[in-house]
């Protein structure tokens, strides 16, 4: 059975130039910038492959925009079981009469339609406290969508879930009207602990990247990856699976401009070659000089009266300091003629600086990953990525990590299909002075599932 939990708010900070979405002040400021989460876009591109080759498939997930209202989009049937603690006061006013093909659960279940907007107010503990219900209703795979943040608060669900739970009763008088009783009188938004043993194994999880910070090598490529996974689940009763890290940065550490990942929780993550990605890889210190070539390289490259926009990583880091500018640890600056014009920008200011004039981004690779766009660099929009035109990237990297990828193409995830369509190909990735290599590149979204 399948099980699907969203964070509603994941990866709103990115386009702002936050670098992360934890916190509700963060989010409120992101919010203030224009920024909008697009975690409802991606979970529907996953469900919608999940819906094409297992139509009417009955999903456990929570309320409204925590999962059931993804799930129905797709023409999926949701079976919720946890309403976010600010709506549990309204779920009595929710719509039931979803039908549910299994016969394991009620035919008539409450979901998030008539929940009012501020039910929509969630945290990190919902995330928890989702994963958990979802789990103990029987889930196998649990699909959450977010970033490694939403990963580590389901680590914690999971643990919460090592206890088993039981459905518990209604009162009599809340049994819905023409119930026979049983278990029509029951609801799933009531688990409690019980002294039964738990399951002997904790569900597999598979993240759908919509967040900040990905680091973490439970997520599939692409949203529609993770669908294409979770029906192969289906079909075949399971897959095979790796024990996974969760990793995390501590967003307010990183803002002082310290960088340091934390293993969080291990999880058990359905593998397949090319759908699930890898672990992000540090530059090891040894391969300090080949860095450093890489970015006078690409300095060398840079004319005047052109607006770099400088994108995150260790390679960008070094261009900045040959530079002598102060960059951000992971934001984007634009560098106009050796200065910093916007320090962490977001997407809307850097609309408003390309405006002004011709400009570049300029990226990096993501060790181990292989990803050029979407993973942490989020300012770099689709829209700012059209507005640069025809030449958008300045890719600059030490040969060594495109060593690493074994042949792997590297990756580009916009959201917008085609622009990755555009992007698709080869590409110059500047690797020293006056050395270069064309390297593939592809879209995991335009791969076929």
């Amino acid at each position: 059975m399948i099980g699907l939990v969203v964070n509603p708010v994941a990866g709103v900070g990115g386009p702002a130039g936050l670098a992360g979405s934890d916190g509700a002040d963060v989010q409120r400021l992101a919010v203030s910038r224009g920024a909008r989460s697009r975690v409802q876009e991606r979970a529907a591109l996953a469900l919608r492959v999940l819906a094409a080759l297992h139509p009417g498939l009955v999903v456990v997930t929570a309320a409204g925009e925590m999962g059931a209202d993804a799930v129905r989009a797709a023409g999926l049937v949701p079976c919720v079981v946890h309403a976010p603690c600010s709506s549990r006061a309204s779920r009595e006013r929710a719509e039931s009469g979803e039908h549910v093909e299994s016969g394991r659960f009620p035919p008539n279940l409450p979901d998030s339609a008539g929940l009012p907007d501020s039910a929509r107010a969630t945290d990190a503990a919902d995330t928890s406290r989702a994963v958990a219900a979802v789990a103990a209703a029987g889930a196998d795979l649990v699909l959450v969508v977010g970033g490694d943040g939403t990963l580590r608060d389901a680590a914690a669900g999971f643990g919460a879930a090592g206890a088993a739970f039981t459905i518990q009763q209604e009162p009599a008088d809340s049994t819905p009207s023409g119930s026979s009783g049983g278990l029509l009188g029951e609801s799933l938004l009531n688990w409690e602990p019980t002294d039964r043993e738990p399951e002997p194994r904790m569900p597999a999880i598979l993240g759908i990247p919509a967040g900040v910070k990905m680091y973490s090598p439970v997520f599939a490529v692409s949203p529609r990856a993770a669908g294409a996974l979770a029906a192969d689940w289906v079909t075949r009763g399971g897959l095979p699976t790796d024990d996974r890290e969760v990793l995390d940065i501590d967003e307010a550490a990183m803002r002082r401009a310290r960088v340091e990942p934390t293993l969080h929780a291990m999880l058990r993550v359905p593998y397949l070659a090319g759908r699930t990605q890898a672990r992000k890889a540090a530059t090891p210190a040894s391969e300090a000089a080949a860095v450093a070539s890489a970015a006078r390289g690409a300095v060398a490259r840079m004319r005047p009266g052109i607006r770099y926009l400088l994108g995150p990583g260790g390679t960008t880091a070094e261009i900045a300091r040959q530079l002598g500018v102060d960059g951000s640890p992971l934001g984007v600056d634009v560098i106009l003629d050796g200065a910093v014009v916007v320090r962490a920008a977001s997407e809307q200011q850097l609309l408003a600086e390309i405006a002004q004039g011709p400009a570049q981004a300029v990226v990096t690779v993501i060790g181990g990953q292989g990803f050029l766009l979407g993973r942490g660099n989020q300012q770099l929009s689709a829209s700012v990525l059209r507005a640069l035109g025809d030449d958008p990237l300045l890719v600059v990297a030490p040969e060594q990590k495109l060593i690493d990828l074994h042949g792997r193409p590297l990756l580009v995830d916009t959201g917008d299909l085609e622009l990755d369509a555009q992007l698709a190909g080869h590409v110059r990735i500047i690797t020293g002075i006056g050395t270069s290599s064309l390297y593939a590149v592809t879209a995991p979204e335009l791969t076929p599932v």
